[in-house]
């Protein structure tokens, strides 16, 4: 199984941007723990980052031929602002699970509408770095599913 995990803007800024609401781990350090995460599941995963939306929308799209089985995506602050990443989402058909460091239902208004929700099997929030696994963990057992074993998420 392949996924692709994408994040969005300012978490490369991991371990020095609001360490009170994001922590002290760095960005390095995420990718490291996906890795090996992803590792012990026993699926391949490519780590995506990215200021840019259009980037975002660019990788979901090659997404769809490259071999890709499912998408972990952080939006970031552009869960709460783009129509075209959930669009894109949509569009490709692959299943993905949403993920954020912080529960965003316990923060600022403006942070709780996620516009990619919608367009996700699943929102794991609040969980930490965890919840990368957890995402890689739903996707393994959605797409098993799809293929005839595994159970939901």
């Amino acid at each position: 199984m392949n996924i692709l995990v994408i994040n969005g803007p300012n978490l490369n800024l991991l371990g020095i941007r609001e360490p009170a609401v994001y922590g002290s781990r760095t960005y390095a350090e995420l990718c490291q723990y996906v890795h090996q995460a992803c590792k012990e599941l026993g699926i391949a995963c490519r780590i995506c980052q990215s200021n840019h939306e259009g980037q975002i929308v660019d990788w979901i799209q090659a997404a769809y031929a490259d071999g890709t089985d499912g998408i972990v995506i952080n939006p970031a602050a552009y869960t709460h602002t783009s129509i075209a990443i959930p669009d894109a989402l949509k569009a490709v058909g692959l299943p993905a699970v949403e993920v954020h460091l912080s529960d965003i239902a316990t923060r600022e208004a403006y942070r709780r509408v996620s516009y990619t929700t919608e367009a996700c099997i699943r929102t794991i929030c609040g969980k930490g770095f965890e919840g990368y696994r957890l995402a890689a963990e739903c996707l393994r057992e959605h797409v098993g599913k799809r293929a005839g074993g595994g159970i939901p998420c």
